[in-house]
């Protein structure tokens, strides 16, 4: 059963997640990414919030998640602020399922008329 909630990252940028009742996977290296995620999702994690400085670097990974119905990947800012990586993905994700963009209010531009 999925139900399990998780977040990858730096040690001192995600700890303050164990707060909320998250637990706190140490990660610094794509190769560590890769592989916390791979065993949280053999292991029923739901959610994993992972830091953008490293979804950056492991876009494959996340692309073949989002395939799936669990775990939910969510890249999120740390450590002095975002990249906007995690946004830039919601966006185009958006823009996929509804082919407008919502976020910031501008059409495809295959969408749009001539």
């Amino acid at each position: 059963m999925y139900n399990k909630i998780g977040v990858i990252g730096n040690k001192d940028s995600v700890a303050a997640f164990r707060a909320i009742g998250v637990e706190v996977f140490d990660a610094t290296t794509p190769e560590q990414a890769r592989l916390l995620i791979r065993n949280l999702s053999a292991d029923g994690f739901a959610v994993i919030f992972i830091a953008e400085t490293l979804a950056e670097k492991i876009p494959e990974v996340i692309e073949k998640c989002k395939k799936t119905p669990y775990p939910v990947l969510v890249p999120i800012p740390v450590e002095g602020g975002g990249t906007g990586y995690g946004m830039k993905g919601i966006k185009k994700d958006v823009e996929k399922a509804i082919g407008m963009d919502i976020l910031f209010n501008k059409e495809e531009e295959e969408c749009k008329e001539e």
